[in-house]
């Protein structure tokens, strides 16, 4: 006999005894009312490895719950456009004005602060939204050019920007506290 013939043989038979052990089955649990049973005589039998789909529809059971509330202000640098803007305010013969730092409380109300910008190594130049200027120097570690792009400040329960208590994160990495504030005030000569 050829291998094929025989191949179809074999399979023939298991297919008949598989058909035979499952109508013997189905007469066994007719008398069973089955739960999961599906129409034709199928049972609902799935590995559980394929129950992936329902175990993550399933809601999961929260044993501790944290709420934080966070809030995080951003101050960015003035844009280009606000810049021109206020230098084509300035006039146009030579400025005999200087500005002179003058003092200034320890803290700041952040929803006030509209743009800053770095001045000298130290220094941020810190304008407020009715334009007055303010010069916050940073601790001995920080650089101000490190703020070049801004900062992030976290708000405090005040909405306050204090010396020595709040602390700067650049927009580069850096964190750093303001160590003084002070007003930038025109001077004539």
């Amino acid at each position: 006999m050829k291998p094929a013939a025989l191949l179809l043989a074999g399979l023939a038979l298991l297919s008949a005894s598989a058909v035979a052990d499952r109508a013997a089955h189905a007469e066994e649990q007719r008398g069973k009312p089955d739960k999961g049973a599906l129409p034709g005589g199928f049972e609902n039998v799935v590995d559980d490895r394929l129950r992936v789909l329902e175990r993550a529809a399933e809601p999961e059971v929260a044993r501790q719950v944290r709420i934080e509330r966070r809030v995080v202000i951003r101050i960015s640098p003035s844009r280009g456009a606000t810049s021109a803007r206020l230098m084509a305010e300035l006039p146009r013969r030579p400025m005999t004005t200087r500005y002179q730092e003058a003092d200034h409380a320890d803290c700041l109300p952040l929803d006030q602060l509209m743009s800053v910008q770095p001045m000298g190594d130290d220094r941020l130049l810190l304008i407020t939204q009715d334009r007055r200027l303010l010069s916050a120097a940073l601790d001995r570690s920080c650089s101000a050019q490190a703020f070049y792009a801004g900062f992030y400040v976290e708000r405090s329960e005040d909405g306050r920007l204090c010396v020595n208590r709040d602390e700067l994160q650049s927009r580069a990495g850096d964190t750093c506290r303001i160590s003084s504030l002070s007003r930038l005030v025109a001077v004539r000569d």
